[in-house]
């Protein structure tokens, strides 16, 4: 049997899936091992054990300066200016990519505006947001809304251009106007789309999140990761990339069981990611 016929069971699938992360971690161990045998005090590989203590530490010990717990304070900072700038680019997918998607006009308005628009470096808009709102949260958030807003926005308004004609001919047949067709006929067709939308939105998000925390920031995950590294506290540096993943993971698998939960007719026969 040729290798592309070939089926994978569910536990040959978690058996597979776990072969690449035992090897990492296997190469990091024996790495680590290896330079801690020459230099005890060697920072750039620290063992697990004691990443494992500075994990804690910053999780259960109140820090001397501002007696809060350094993680957690760190994680509701990061995950509210998450939250903000995703929700307001959803929101401005919505308002934007339907019409766009539905209506020749505005499509012929605003189409290569927002196609522009999105291929500008996000990055590179973030001095001009430090000049123009200061260094407080709103640029923070205006640079995950630059950055994430409109490739969403081009997604919602291919999603609403790829409706089955069928169904916008038959509720203008049946006398629906074009506010009822939005109502009644795209948004429902639209939500799940919406969903896919913020969880790819979600990738580049943490990226302009992170980016923006560092430069200008006194809280968040993405402040203390640059902040300790004038120590080269990779002891602390490492469990907080691997604690940013797991949160990007479970907000993605959230997002996902969400999707399926409430839009399951979207996810029959397995499609849908």
């Amino acid at each position: 049997m040729r290798l592309i016929n070939q089926k994978v069971s569910r536990p040959a699938g978690f058996l597979l899936a776990a072969i690449p992360f035992a090897i990492v971690i296997i190469a990091y161990v024996s790495a680590s091992g290896a330079r801690l045998a020459v230099n005890p005090s060697d920072k750039l590989l620290p063992s697990f054990a004691s990443m494992a203590e500075a994990f804690w530490r910053m999780a259960t010990q109140p820090d001397r300066r501002s007696g809060s717990l350094l993680l957690w304070a760190d994680t509701a900072a990061s995950l509210a200016r998450l939250a903000l700038g995703i929700g307001i680019s959803a929101l401005l997918a919505l308002l934007l990519g339907v019409p766009i998607g539905l209506i020749p006009k505005i499509r012929g308005l605003l189409n290569a505006f927002i196609a522009t628009f999105s291929l500008i470096p996000p990055i590179t808009v973030l001095p001009i947001l430090f000049i123009a709102v200061g260094l407080g949260e709103a640029s923070k958030i205006a640079l995950i809304i630059i950055g994430t807003a409109p490739v969403m926005t081009r997604a919602i308004a291919l999603a609403v251009s790829e409706l089955p004609v069928e169904l916008l001919v038959k509720a203008q047949t049946l006398g629906a106007s074009t506010w009822q067709i939005i109502l009644r006929v795209v948004l429902p067709q639209i939500w799940p789309k919406l969903v896919v939308a913020i969880r790819l939105g979600l990738v580049p998000a943490w990226i302009f999140l992170i980016s923006a925390e560092a430069i200008a920031s006194t809280e968040g995950l993405g402040y203390r990761i640059f902040l300790v590294r004038r120590y080269l506290a990779m002891d602390v540096i490492l469990p907080y990339v691997a604690w940013i993943t797991l949160i990007a993971f479970l907000l993605d698998r959230a997002l996902m069981l969400s999707s399926r939960r409430f839009f399951r007719w979207a996810h029959l026969g397995g499609g849908g990611l």
